[in-house]
């Protein structure tokens, strides 16, 4: 099983905003009892869209934490190529959702039938064969 991050839930996860930094929390550990071996994901685009806020604000403290999270060696990468941005052009199409909602969706699709995409975002639960973990 892999957990695959919407650069919300990484951004709630890595900050510990509350209360949806617990809620992240929460469902990993719920998880991980089922799946021991829970492997992450992410894509370039959570890469980009949480580095944004505190590379802006002049907030290192923040931008290490994000430095560090993304450079585990275990961090499976989804990168943002053909066939992802083929497949977010048809979620897109399908479902309405925004181009890079779409990219994020496309990116989890990549890794098999055995993934959880963690996300705040009701929007993804629209998109066929996303195994939507909301932490809402």
């Amino acid at each position: 099983m892999i957990a695959f991050f919407d650069a919300n839930a990484l951004i709630y996860l890595v900050e510990g905003a509350e209360p949806f930094g617990n809620r992240v929390r929460a469902a990993l550990r719920a998880v991980t009892d089922d799946h021991p071996e829970l492997g992450a994901a992410v894509s370039r685009l959570s890469w980009l869209e949480c580095r944004i806020r505190p590379m802006r604000l002049d907030e290192h403290t923040t931008l290490a934490k994000y430095d560090a999270f993304f450079s585990r060696p275990d961090l499976i990468w989804v990168e943002l190529n053909k066939d992802v941005v083929e497949l977010a052009t048809v979620i897109r199409a399908r479902h309405g959702i925004r181009t890079p909602d779409a990219l994020q969706a496309a990116s989890c699709l990549q890794l098999g039938e055995d993934h959880l995409f963690f996300t705040g975002d009701t929007a993804f639960t629209r998109v066929a064969g996303l195994n939507v973990r909301l932490l809402a």
